[in-house]
């Protein structure tokens, strides 16, 4: 438990705990797409001084949500427990809660193209099609695969083969269409679609599959 605590027998209280400080749900959020080497989290979480980011690392670790692991080429890398995955569904929860917020604009803050993979399966939780659908989405300096089955949605960050329908755009604009917030025809006034523009409308309008 860290040094800090509510001191509460309470549920949320004790995971606030332990995730409550400020950047340690953003590395879970991190972590979801795979280990990290400690170098690769400070790049990713810019703003995070290196002896905050280490801290953070020594409590999750403490607490049983983080671990270290050798990584494929050699060297640590930080990942996340059987449990501390469990956060997924806090963080996917805080994901859509936050769509009001998002749909302000992006203003002066970061953007990580990364962070579009995890938004994405949060957003389109729900969403299933009887025969699978896959789109490639490629923004500024990133490219993930989504692809939409009958049990949901699953992403995949720099895939091997891009899928035959891409669509190209902000980030900003594929979570609008996530969120519901455009559609399809708002979205292609500022985005493009090569391919199939049927396959965005069973991923992200619910058409027919």
């Amino acid at each position: 438990m860290a040094a800090r605590s509510y001191n509460q027998y309470c549920g949320l209280a004790r995971s606030l705990d332990t995730v409550g400080d400020r950047w340690s749900l953003l590395i879970a959020r991190e972590l979801l797409l795979g280990p990290m080497r400690y170098s690769e989290l400070l790049a990713a979480l810019d703003g995070i001084a290196t002896n905050l980011l280490a801290d953070r690392l020594r409590n999750l670790e403490s607490a049983g949500v983080v671990e270290r692991q050798v990584g494929e080429t050699g060297g640590v890398v930080y990942a996340l427990t059987p449990w501390g995955a469990q956060l997924r569904e806090t963080i996917e929860s805080f994901v859509r809660w936050s769509t009001p917020l998002m749909i302000r604009g992006r203003a002066g803050d970061a953007s990580e193209p990364r962070w579009l993979a995890v938004a994405l399966r949060a957003l389109l939780h729900a969403r299933t099609a009887r025969w699978p659908a896959e789109v490639g989405i490629e923004v500024p300096g990133h490219f993930v695969t989504l692809r939409i089955d009958e049990d949901g949605p699953h992403v995949t960050v720099q895939p091997d083969q891009r899928p035959d329908t891409i669509l190209t755009g902000e980030p900003e604009v594929v979570l609008g269409l996530a969120a519901g917030a455009l559609t399809i025809d708002q979205a292609l006034t500022v985005a493009s679609v090569q391919g199939d523009r049927r396959v965005l409308t069973t991923v992200f309008a619910g058409g027919p599959a």
